[in-house]
């Protein structure tokens, strides 16, 4: 199953999470300073997720979300709403794996804590993530758009990668978490006791099996995880820290796969991998997918690869050589980290290379076949955090409309 297959017509994505309005953005300050209404925050978020809609509509954007409108930061809804998950407001940066490129950023800021989870218990959904959410969203969608509705989560690598092993859990708990990494006993699939992972992957899978009961097709993990393995300096930093990075690769691999196992045909499952996209539009990594590509193209058992490909920082369009046939590629061309408009022949030059590069990978295949495996969109979302990137409304639709302009010219 691919996006193309469930929506033939649209070749523009847009990632998930859009500009707040004025008035939400007021209600979201006024509650950071302690002020406002729950109330009022509620009608904000109503009001601010009907008025986004109906914009997407209007673009004719392959899918539609609520641009995180009810979130303050793209993560939240998750590990939050987790029995055996306790929130940490002030967690130590040293218990922060300090290898991570965010962590060293935050660090270099002068802070010595970061909000974060510790688990304390075992692992189980005993309320939706995003249920209420979506039921909400689908109540302001026309029936005949309710299967173009997306849901963004956090991957449930999301904590483990912030902690690892040893400061994810209590080993009390988790026990045998990593003892046994798939690529070293790859005979004996039965020997693999990633238990914590095992937890998630129930518990991801019961909230995707209620959603697609409501109507949901589409679903999409953002997730900095992989693009985090591009960087050299994160590679060389868990090397000298004594990390077997290519392990922790395949214990990801095999988290994602947990989530999605078994999800329905006519499903759409997705994963963004991202660089980073705090407040402000900061990014935290760097380095092209040719490190992963291989094996994370393939092996990772999600319909489509939104991929960022705004500037240098994400490398060339040589690693599309091993996306498989079966899986779909959304280039992420426009950046929503700035609010310069990028230019319409450029994109459409850059759509025909990534072109060039996949109808002679392996496997190869015709450029028409090779066409019909990519779409395009941002790289990110316009606001990961309730803040927002540096960037207006007006400015989002332009280039979401340009996105359009592109669209129309190269599968016309």
């Amino acid at each position: 199953m691919s996006l193309l297959k469930l929506r033939p017509p649209h070749r523009v994505e847009h990632v998930g999470s859009l500009v707040r309005t004025p008035e939400l953005f007021e209600q979201r300050n006024l509650k950071q300073q302690g002020k406002g209404s729950p109330e009022d925050l509620k009608a904000a978020e109503d009001a601010a997720v009907k008025h986004v809609v109906e914009m997407q509509r209007e673009l004719g954007l392959g899918t539609i979300t609520d641009g995180e409108m009810r979130r303050e930061v793209y993560f939240e809804g998750v590990f939050d709403n987790l029995e055996g998950m306790t929130f940490l407001p002030h967690r130590p940066l040293s218990e922060f794996k300090s290898y991570l490129p965010h962590v060293k950023i935050l660090s270099r800021m002068g802070l010595t804590d970061s909000p974060s989870f510790h688990c304390s218990g075992k692992i189980k959904r005993t309320v939706p993530f995003y249920v209420d959410q979506f039921k909400a969203l689908k109540s302001v969608v026309p029936a005949e758009d309710v299967g173009r509705i997306k849901v963004n989560m956090c991957p449930s690598t999301w904590i483990h990668q912030r902690h690892g092993s040893d400061m994810t859990y209590d080993r009390t708990v988790y026990a045998t978490d990593g003892m046994f990494p798939p690529h070293l006993i790859p005979w004996c699939p039965q020997c693999i006791t990633d238990e914590y992972f095992d937890d998630l992957g129930v518990a991801y899978r019961a909230e995707i099996k209620e959603l697609y009961g409501l109507g949901c097709r589409n679903i999409q993990f953002d997730d900095p995880t992989f693009a985090f393995f591009c960087n050299d300096d994160m590679i060389k930093d868990m090397e000298a820290a004594g990390v077997d990075h290519e392990a922790l690769l395949d214990t990801y691999i095999r988290a994602i796969n947990l989530c999605t196992m078994d999800r329905p045909q006519d499903l759409n499952i997705g994963l963004h991998m991202c660089r980073g996209n705090f407040t402000g539009g900061m990014h935290f990594s760097e380095g092209g997918y040719e490190r992963i590509a291989a094996r994370v193209f393939n092996k990772l058992d999600v319909d489509t690869l939104y991929l960022e490909y705004d500037d240098e920082r994400s490398g060339d369009f040589a690693p599309l050589k091993y996306l498989p046939l079966n899986k779909v590629a959304v280039l992420g061309i426009v950046t929503t980290k700035k609010s310069k408009l990028e230019d319409a022949a450029t994109l459409k030059a850059r759509i025909h290379e990534a072109v060039d590069v996949l109808a002679n990978g392996v496997p190869g295949r015709s450029k028409e076949a090779a066409l019909n495996q990519l779409c395009i969109s941002p790289q990110c979302g316009f606001a990961s955090t309730w803040q927002g990137n540096p960037i207006t409304e007006e400015e989002e639709k332009a280039k979401l409309r340009l996105l359009q302009e592109v669209a129309k010219e190269i599968w016309q």
